[in-house]
């Protein structure tokens, strides 16, 4: 169970650690099963166990910075929580009674063996979903739009690498809002023309006095494309330009 919290962390936090070190690390947790034989008090036992994993991540993931350490640290208490989370369901669930490592439930047991196939399995889905949802997020960006009426409006924009658009007359790259968002503004608009997957049509675009992007603003002149059709990316009411934050010209 450490080497699979350990491998799970490594691969989460992209650690790239030896699986020598991993088997290192989990075989050295495996000491703490020894307090099991000793009087100890909880409070006793809980330094112990601190201490425990301490050893683990810096035999696993070695020692960089505080920072590096603790959030190795944290992540294994986090995936030991999920874990331990999951067996107590399971014995919340399906047993009224349980003697070791088996659960009973009307005669029906779930031994050691399921648990080792279904913690895997458990593991590898929370991995997977927390590698889904750190990219996509790492798309979003608090905005600050001034609009030439004076009218500020905070959003949450995401950073589309499709979002190639730029205006024919003076090379400005455009971003797309939801045309709810405007709530009843009528900016004077300019027609841009904008490529489809099935044809050619016109996008009516503004000019804006400012615009901030995570605390940052770009001095570079953008202009607002009106998205008649609402989106909802995750929350987003705005597609950045690919080239926004880089500071590129075409």
């Amino acid at each position: 169970m450490d080497f699979l919290l350990l491998i799970s962390v490594s691969l989460i936090l992209k650690r790239n650690a030896k699986i020598i070190r991993l088997m290192l690390g989990a075989l050295l947790g495996s000491i703490s099963i020894l307090a099991l034989f000793i009087q100890l008090s909880s409070l006793t036992l809980f330094l112990i166990k601190v201490i425990i994993s301490i050893i683990m991540v810096l035999t696993s993931f070695g020692f960089k910075n505080i920072k590096y350490t603790l959030n190795n640290l944290i992540y294994l208490y986090l995936l030991s929580i999920i874990l331990g989370g999951f067996l107590y369901y399971i014995n919340d669930e399906l047993s009224y009674k349980n003697e070791g490592l088996i659960f009973f439930h009307n005669g029906f047991s779930i031994n050691i063996i399921l648990v080792l196939i279904l913690s895997p399995i458990i593991i590898f889905i929370y991995v997977k979903k927390s590698r889904k949802l750190k990219e996509e997020y790492s798309k979003h960006y608090e905005v600050e739009i001034t609009f030439l009426n004076n009218k500020t409006s905070y959003l949450t924009g995401f950073l589309d690498t499709g979002n190639d658009l730029y205006d024919p007359y003076q090379k400005r790259p455009i971003l797309v809002i939801n045309k709810s968002i405007l709530n009843g503004y009528n900016p004077r608009c300019i027609l841009v023309p904008c490529y489809t997957v099935n044809n050619e049509s016109m996008m009516r675009c503004f000019r804006i006095k400012k615009i901030v992007v995570n605390g940052k603003k770009i001095d570079k002149e953008v202009l607002i494309g009106i998205s008649d059709n609402n989106f909802n990316l995750e929350g987003a009411q705005l597609l950045l330009h690919k080239n926004i934050l880089k500071g590129e010209k075409k």
